[in-house]
């Protein structure tokens, strides 16, 4: 079974940043970030692959970047220019080489003034 530990959420005005973190137990293949805001369905953000390419849903491009450390196991997300409507809790999403994925606990990020 792979642990997934994720955190970096908080509360931050609009304009600011934050970069949250994901690290596993096990070799990733493929990271996910997903966000999940009140009331509505989860939504994939950000993508990257084991060498590292990336995806960004349009609401975010230019603004959030996903990185990762293969030697750690871990996978980040810089959010930067945050919008109130970027409030969500976000999940990290970890895929092995057999294509079984794994869910990060949640953290909130709440952009409010």
């Amino acid at each position: 079974q792979v642990q997934l530990v994720e955190s970096g959420g908080g509360l931050v005005q609009p304009g600011g940043s934050l970069r949250l973190s994901c690290t596993a137990s096990v070799s990733i293949n493929t990271w996910g970030w997903f966000r999940q805001a009140l009331g509505k369905q989860r939504e994939l953000v950000a993508q990257i692959t084991r060498g590292g390419s990336t995806y960004y849903i349009d609401s975010v491009k230019g603004r959030f970047a996903a990185s990762r450390d293969n030697a750690k196991n871990t996978v980040y997300l810089q959010m930067n220019s945050l919008k109130p409507e970027d409030t969500a809790v976000y999940y990290c999403q970890a895929i092995l080489h057999d294509a079984s994925f794994y869910w990060g606990q949640g953290t909130q990020v709440t952009v409010s003034s």
